[in-house]
């Protein structure tokens, strides 16, 4: 594995050193997403050229089992990454459980405090002591709302008019 990491450009190793647990402890969900895509990246970098050159080395090998013998670095890039990359989704998972948490429970201290105690309803017999606002329904004033009506009328008169002529 020491040999692997050390046959990492300077970039990928500190890319792949940001995935301590040490180092991810310091970083929010958003600072973990990015982590989380470049992680990504790299390995499907790594495994889109193992592929292709193990594919391209079958052909020249005569065989699939020597084609891969000769591919071993790219496959070995791209089991770091795929390490790097769950180490960086539990961290995500459990930053975003937290926060999840965190959201829930701020929504509900909100509708806590919005929210009126039964102490401060009066016990009244249950009737309402004002009249209220009269409600119109001023939907029905749209003539969009006309020609639906009217055309669920005459859809209604069509079936009705089917029915009555069989």
């Amino acid at each position: 594995m020491n040999k692997i990491l050390n046959s990492l450009s300077d970039d990928e190793y500190v890319l792949v050193r940001k995935t301590k647990k040490s180092q991810m402890a310091k970083l929010d969900e958003g600072d973990l997403i990015g982590l989380h895509s470049r992680i990504r990246r790299a390995r499907n970098k790594y495994v889109k050229l193992y592929r292709r050159e193990g594919a391209a080395k079958v052909e020249a090998k005569g065989a699939r089992g020597s084609g891969k013998s000769a591919n071993k670095r790219n496959a070995g890039r791209a089991e770091v990454f795929e390490d790097a990359l769950s180490r960086v989704s539990r961290q995500l998972a459990k930053v975003a459980k937290q926060s999840a948490r965190e959201l829930k429970e701020e929504r509900l201290a909100r509708a806590r405090k919005n929210a009126p105690s039964f102490s401060e309803i009066d016990s009244t017999d249950g009737k309402v002591s004002s009249a209220g606002r009269i409600r119109v329904d001023e939907t029905r004033d749209s003539s969009g709302r006309k020609k639906y009506e009217a055309s669920s009328a005459a859809a209604g008169a069509r079936r009705q008019a089917a029915k009555d002529s069989k």
